[in-house]
């Protein structure tokens, strides 16, 4: 459906286009339609919202990038009432383009606009509808996903399909690297869609709804690692939980963070959580990197070994798993996530 659409791309004129979105993976969608020479009339985003140990109100990062296009910004708490309503009406947009905005959007506004409500989902409808797709692309070990173009309904990513195009996961992705090109392969594949769409050359496609799968909204718990797990699986949970909620066990009572790890398929035969002590693992941490040797923290799982390379304890800076043994050696030989006062 891709290649269909930038095959036939047919020049529409500027359309007015009401954008809505929030976190970064959005943003490139918003540059993508202003590059294109459409007329953006506003940005609706989240509110801001506190951050950092200060707890500041930090501006969404759609919101800067809105600022520095010089486009109006719009942030309700809840995109909802007659006077919201007829404050984006009276912007007589033809079509509203929405890419990981944060909320549901009620009837009355996905019926605003001539054109509708054009989403990028990044995923493969039906596959990975709700809120995390990218994270639970790397959840479920895939090694290709994708971006969709759909029009919203009132249902949860339900609505039929205008264009799709296959994206391939490295196999150490990240939800920060994945989402960057999802994200710049969404914008890519929005404006031509838009354009051929405004011109009536798509025939939407509807959903097979028997093969729908779902990606939850993520908790704080979500990241606590649960060391019985395979190694391979630990490992892409900390790969899938950056930078949210993370990946985390506890020490004597305090939360350390892991932050970068390989799995390792050598098994000791200790208890899950068991920390082996420093040793040596080949493999490439990022991706587009080398292979290479890399100095890591040893702990055993239910299958195998987690090569911890990066670790932060509670309140301390992140160091290397060298550092970190250096400064904390009586680490080795703990078991994980124990009780305070049991190792």
């Amino acid at each position: 459906m891709a290649l269909e659409a930038r095959a036939v791309r047919q020049t529409s004129g500027s359309l007015r286009v009401i954008f809505m979105g929030t976190p970064e993976i959005a943003v490139p969608t918003l540059r993508a339609l202003v590059d294109a020479g459409h007329e953006v009339v506003a940005v609706v985003t989240q509110p801001d919202r506190p951050s950092g140990r200060g707890r500041t109100p930090q501006p969404p990062p759609v919101k800067l990038a809105a600022a520095e296009l010089g486009i109006r910004v719009l942030q309700p708490e809840k995109l909802r009432g007659s006077e919201r309503l007829a404050e984006l009406r009276a912007l007589e947009a033809d079509a509203i383009v929405v890419a990981a905005f944060g909320q549901l959007l009620r009837p009355e506004v996905l019926k605003l606009t001539r054109l509708g409500c054009l989403n990028v989902h990044p995923s493969l409808l039906p596959a990975l509808r709700g809120a995390s797709p990218v994270n639970w692309a790397i959840l479920e070990g895939l090694s290709v996903t994708g971006v969709s173009i759909m029009l919203l309904d009132e249902g949860m990513d339900t609505g039929p399909v205008l264009a799709q195009e296959q994206v391939p996961v490295d196999p150490r992705d990240d939800a920060v690297s994945l989402g960057e090109r999802l994200g710049r392969a969404g914008a890519a594949l929005l404006v031509p869609t838009l354009e051929l769409w405004a011109v009536g050359g798509i025939t939407p496609r509807p959903q097979d709804s028997a093969l729908a799968t779902y990606s939850r909204i993520l908790t704080r718990d979500d990241g606590r690692i649960a060391w019985a797990l395979p190694a391979t699986e630990i490992d892409r949970r900390i790969r899938a939980f950056v930078p949210w909620p993370g990946t985390y066990t506890s020490w004597r009572g305090k939360q350390m963070k892991v932050l970068q790890a390989l799995p390792s398929a050598y098994d000791t035969h200790s208890a899950p959580g068991t920390v082996l002590g420093l040793g040596t693992v080949r493999g490439t941490l990022a991706p587009g990197s080398s292979e290479d040797s890399h100095q890591a923290l040893m702990i055993a799982t239910g299958e195998g070994t987690l090569a911890v390379t990066r670790l932060q304890m509670e309140g301390k800076r992140p160091v290397s798993a060298g550092e970190f043994v250096r400064g904390y050696p009586s680490i080795v030989g703990v078991v994980l996530d124990s009780p305070p006062g049991s190792a």
